[in-house]
């Protein structure tokens, strides 16, 4: 058996399962639920099935949750005897520390009817006194821990009571639902390695009084001083969703660049919609559809007027790289990342290690979630967030054989981007490069070109026509030549039937145009169709359902002798889809070559100067019309195989590749950022200060670590540590950009180092096993005709990579990068 992913399942001895969609072996799918046994990574064992009927294929197996009964000791017996949950053995004497601590807090309070004093050695030596003579203390006691706490109990900081009340938050929600077990019994929190910092150290008690301030309960703890640094800080938080609203609101109590030379920066591309109220704290149901992150700003500012916060609008990719340059990044003391993407995430990362600036980057799923800190140059390169297993499949998996309704959202995925994206770029690039037929591509290519012009829709009428035919390709032509090759009842050799084990045999569909999954189908295929042909759409149900009822589409033969591959190698060796002739040969290549030539000529002749003849759609995981085609061509396809449909939202959330958010673990994770926050602000360059956190509100558990320190290697005879870079001001005397041979004789200059190849991307800028003309060609070219010539973007930093004398071609990401700044 096999997970979803295709790795082996999870399964412990005596989990209980059932079954379901089984072949064959019926009697598994009406079972209560089972024990089983786990033989491998593969394999489990229920007991006896020798009475059932024989397995054929095919079935999921699932664990059921069975409930438990818990019981708590009262609160007075719990008080001198505590079960206190931690994370590891280690940290139960200091958790035994802080239970004494607090309970020393409340005699205090009872006894001088008022809190310590912020950082009075006195008040706190007798909180040390008194959880001295507690007597139920288990274990010896950490006395510099109570000291420390007593020292800055008076104060409250927003991120501490975002941790703890995002915890009590789950527990209650545990109470209230029943799920998940709850706290057995104690579970004791602390940031006290903020309290040694250099600086935070040597506060005194006049440091930490009261002045009157809304931010008093954090002076209590750093200081007024740091309290002023906090608000010279400048922040750019990327992503205005759930964790992002949580970032704004701690920033907001914090007065995080609350001075007048602060500078907080939202960036957001998406609008607030009905399912985002939920867990978005700062929208309300009237903020719908307006941009977040100007709505964000706005809450930000009427929490805390002093807030300078800026909404921008735009998403931090490499499509605005011209507006978020390295300087930016460079200007700024931090970046937040609150994306729900791992693929925005691993960008934004990466322009923070190449512009040096700290990143915390936060991420949940479900009650899950981890703070991961990357501060230059002590910790190591963030790299994932998690782990996560890999979200591919094998092409012949998502193109004839799915099993799960991932399969089938991500085969619903590649429709997309083939039918509504790519078609569109190749069109207009033959359209506007002359080169595009002068160097011709694969003639797949070619007609693919010629296909998609061809199909140009005059009116709505043809749109809906062509989703109409689409629909019976997909979803009955292809499985009827599927079937045509491979009946259901072949066999791969004598007695081993071919659709049997991963293999689900399918079944084509019949059209109906009162059948609303066909008919959403309809809908969002015509709709992107004629947004991709600029023709004005209709969302009319009825006037769709009666042009549907007059197509009348020709019965369809299937093909003999076409091939399907088996195998991912084979698919990656064919690439052709089901039903596609063989590409055209030399002769045919050069007329379809010459009659698109002369189409060209006529629509160029036709067309407004300047327009492109296409709209590429790039999949948006918050368009619902995007959604909405997503979903029904998957629920179709997994009608074909078997497999159960998935709604809307649960679509929405796979095939968007999105990291689901519950308000407790947002509220979470975004305290302990932070609390990191805090010690950026103080400059620390102690890696032993820093946390990285993972959490899991379900089973209460709650893991700090130190982050890995910065790796290093060998270069050039000399140690580097993965956070250097060479930087170079690529201007030449004149003013202008520098050209190749300056940027050579530059690291030859000051380095010593011979280069003998220069790179941009695949741009190549010098190779010194060229003929000497082109050599020489090459060195006195700028490095900004250089991107013209390759009609690259203008861009104001490059990052050059370079090989050297001696050094050995296949040793990759082992140098430090060159930046250069152009003028």
């Amino acid at each position: 058996m096999e997970t979803e992913d295709s790795h082996g399942h999870l399964f412990c001895d005596g989990d209980l399962v059932t079954f379901s969609g089984v072949q064959g072996m019926t009697e598994l799918n009406s079972q209560e639920p089972v024990p089983v046994r786990v033989l491998d990574a593969f394999r489990l064992e229920i007991g006896d099935t020798s009475s059932f009927s024989p397995y054929r294929c095919g079935g999921l197996v699932s664990q059921v949750q069975q409930p438990q009964e818990c019981s708590h000791e009262p609160l007075c017996q719990s008080l001198e005897e505590p079960k206190i949950r931690v994370a590891s053995p280690e940290d139960l004497p200091r958790s035994r520390s802080l239970h004494a601590a607090f309970q020393a807090l409340h005699a205090f309070r009872r006894e001088q009817g008022r809190l310590p004093r912020p950082r009075a050695p006195a008040d706190a030596e007798r909180v040390l006194e008194l959880a001295r003579s507690l007597g139920a203390q288990q274990g010896p006691l950490d006395e510099d821990i109570v000291r420390a706490f007593a020292s800055v109990s008076a104060g409250d900081l927003c991120p501490v009571a975002a941790v703890v009340g995002a915890l009590a938050a789950q527990e209650v929600l545990k109470a209230i639902t029943g799920k998940f077990l709850p706290l057995d019994q104690w579970l004791y929190f602390d940031a006290l390695e903020c309290l040694a910092l250099s600086g935070a150290a040597q506060l005194t008690e006049m440091d930490c009084a009261p002045r009157g301030s809304r931010y008093d309960g954090q002076i209590a703890v750093f200081g007024a001083n740091f309290q002023e640094k906090l608000g010279h800080q400048k922040y750019l938080v990327v992503g205005a969703g759930a964790i992002g609203c949580e970032l704004l609101k701690n920033f907001a109590m914090m007065g995080l660049a609350a001075g007048p030379d602060g500078e907080l920066i939202v960036t957001d591309m998406d609008t607030i919609a009905l399912s985002n109220l939920h867990r978005q704290l700062l929208y309300r149901s009237a903020d719908i559809s307006k941009p977040k992150s100007v709505v964000a700003a706005a809450a930000v500012q009427r929490m805390n007027p002093d807030v300078r916060v800026t909404a921008h609008q735009n998403q931090v990719g490499p499509a605005t790289e011209m507006f978020y340059r390295d300087n930016f990044f460079r200007h700024l003391d931090g970046v937040a990342s609150a994306l729900d993407t791992l693929e925005a995430r691993a960008y934004l990362e990466r322009r923070c290690l190449r512009c040096r600036t700290p990143l915390l980057d936060s991420g949940t799923e479900g009650t899950r979630g981890n703070v991961l800190a990357m501060v230059p140059p002590l910790t190591k390169p963030l790299g994932p967030a998690s782990t996560p297993r890999d979200g591919t499949f094998p092409l012949c998996t998502l193109r004839h054989f799915p099993r799960t309704i991932q399969h089938t959202l991500q085969w619903a995925r590649d429709e997309f981007e083939g039918l509504f994206q790519l078609p569109a770029e190749q069109v207009n690039q033959f359209m506007e490069d002359p080169a595009f037929l002068e160097q011709p591509p694969p003639g797949k290519v070619l007609e693919q070109v010629w296909d998609s012009l061809r199909e140009r829709p005059r009116d709505w009428q043809d749109c809906v026509r062509w989703a109409r035919q689409h629909w019976q390709s997909r979803y009955h032509d292809a499985i009827t030549q599927l079937l045509h090759i491979y009946p259901p009842e072949h066999e791969t050799s004598p007695g081993v039937p071919f659709w049997a084990g991963d293999r689900s045999c399918p079944h084509p569909l019949t059209f109906n145009p009162d059948n609303d999954t066909h008919l959403d189908y309809v809908l969002a295929a015509a709709h992107l169709f004629a947004q991709v042909h600029r023709v004005p759409p209709c969302t009319d149900r009825a006037a769709v359902q009666a042009i549907l009822r007059g197509v009348v589409l020709p019965p369809f033969a299937p093909q003999d002798g076409l091939q399907i591959p088996l195998t991912e190698e084979l698919t990656e060796e064919a690439q052709v889809p089901t039903g596609v002739p063989v590409p055209p040969d030399c002769r045919q290549l050069t007329e379809l070559t010459q009659d698109l030539m002369q189409w060209r000529q006529e629509l160029v002749r036709d067309e407004e100067a300047g327009t492109p003849l296409m709209e590429p759609i790039h999949f948006e995981k918050d368009n619902n019309i995007h959604i909405d085609f997503i979903t029904a061509a998957s629920n179709l396809r997994a009608e074909n195989y078997g497999i159960p449909p998935a709604n809307w939202l649960t679509s929405k959330r796979i095939a968007g590749r999105i990291v689901p958010a519950i308000i407790t673990t947002t509220a979470a994770v975004a305290g302990l950022a932070c609390l990191e926050v805090y010690k950026l602000v103080w400059g620390c360059q102690d890696l032993s200060c820093f946390r990285n956190s993972n959490i899991g509100l379900s089973d209460c558990l709650l893991l700090r670590f130190q982050p890995l320190p910065s790796t290093t290697y060998w270069y050039g005879g000399r140690e580097w540590s993965c956070w250097d870079r060479l930087e170079m001001r690529a201007v030449g005397a004149d003013g202008q950009a520098m050209t190749v041979e300056e940027v050579l004789d530059w690291l030859q200059r000051t380095h010593g180092w011979t280069v003998t190849m220069l790179l941009c991307g695949d741009i190549v800028l010098y190779d010194s096993k060229a003929d000497e003309e082109t050599r020489a060609w090459q060195q006195a070219q700028r490095l900004s005709e250089n991107l013209e010539d390759a009609r690259m973007p203008q861009q104001q930093d490059l990052e050059l990579l370079y090989l050297c004398e001696g050094e050995d071609a296949e040793v990759e990401d082992t140098r430090p990068p060159l930046l250069c700044s152009l003028p």
